[in-house]
């Protein structure tokens, strides 16, 4: 039954799509709740409520099992009061109301350090890389992957070294970043530059090699050249599948937003989340980390809503 339910049928219906995307967000939030609120399922840690005879232990005091057993037993041998308690996951693990609540101090009241930036400051400036960053990869990497894809020339002469390029970790250009552009925002998008550039056009690359190369002959056979072949045949030809392409590449550039943002002055979102984590308001990281997502997650479903009204003829989006 389930099976068939979910079957290759289901994705031609609306609504088992949505039940669906709604259950893979309510599945991993079901085990969080389970974890966080039913004490018997993972509670390593004992938050004190009443320290009695311990003189170490503080009302709060989050405190090892094992710890709390052996310091209860020692105030019973002692003829002290025993200290009571509640079962409690460790610091980094909050439960999903603190996170909530997180969420909307974060953007209503400011944050608790002194001179340090607003949540939505820090996101907005992250925003802003990943923007140029993507930009300026895109601007060099879609005609090059194009050029790539369609004249064999060009990619033999170009592919290998964007080949061995792609294979170095973006993060070890920092130090070079810095000293060529400063510390400021400039390296931060040369890493989200370098980390997508390459991997764009040879993607992109990819894409257009998949174009009918009957449609290509044809298109010679009538005169058509050089840029009017590019313009006019191959990449009205390959533009559902580049946009699609761009979504994805997109996704890659905010997973190097975090490193990128390390280089020089701290700033953005991971500023934000590194202070939060050293100050041990673990709620903050999970609501940082989870904004990103939303923005992220938010984007690519806008992306693709829209690719309906601008590529009507491609079907491959209806098995989706």
């Amino acid at each position: 039954m389930i099976a068939k339910w979910i079957g290759a049928d289901a994705g031609s219906d609306a609504r088992r799509r949505t039940l669906l995307g709604v259950g893979s967000f309510l599945l991993p939030l079901l085990v969080w709740c389970l974890v966080s609120y039913v004490p018997f399922i993972w509670h390593p840690k004992v938050q004190v409520t009443d320290p009695g005879g311990v003189d170490y232990f503080q009302v709060g005091m989050l405190v090892d099992s094992a710890q709390f057993e052996d310091e209860a037993a020692y105030t019973r041998e002692e003829n002290l009061a025993p200290p009571a308690g509640k079962p409690a996951n460790p610091i980094y693990l909050p439960a999903p109301h603190e996170v909530a609540k997180a969420f909307y101090t974060g953007f209503a009241k400011p944050p608790a350090q002194k001179d340090a930036p607003w949540l939505h400051e820090s996101l907005w400036h992250s925003i802003q890389i990943i923007f140029w960053g993507f930009l300026i990869s895109s601007v060099i990497g879609v005609p090059l992957g194009i050029l790539a894809g369609t004249y064999t020339t060009f990619a033999r002469l170009s592919e290998p070294f964007i080949e061995y390029f792609r294979y170095l970790p973006a993060p070890a250009f920092g130090a070079l970043a810095v000293a060529i552009l400063g510390i400021y925002d400039g390296p931060k998008i040369a890493i989200i530059v370098i980390g997508t550039l390459f991997q764009q056009v040879l993607i992109i690359a990819n894409t257009t090699r998949k174009l009918e190369a009957t449609i290509i002959e044809a298109a010679r056979t009538l005169g058509t050249k050089n840029l009017k072949l590019l313009t006019k045949v191959v990449v009205p030809g390959i533009l559902p599948d580049l946009y699609r392409d761009q979504r994805i590449l997109l996704g890659w550039a905010w997973t190097y937003l975090i490193v990128a943002e390390l280089i020089g002055t701290s700033s953005g979102i991971t500023f934000y989340i590194t202070q939060q984590a050293r100050y041990q308001h673990f709620d903050n990281v999970y609501a940082a980390i989870m904004i990103i997502g939303i923005i992220g997650f938010g984007t690519d479903l806008i992306l693709g809503r829209l690719s309906r009204s601008l590529f009507p003829w491609d079907r491959t989006q209806d098995r989706r």
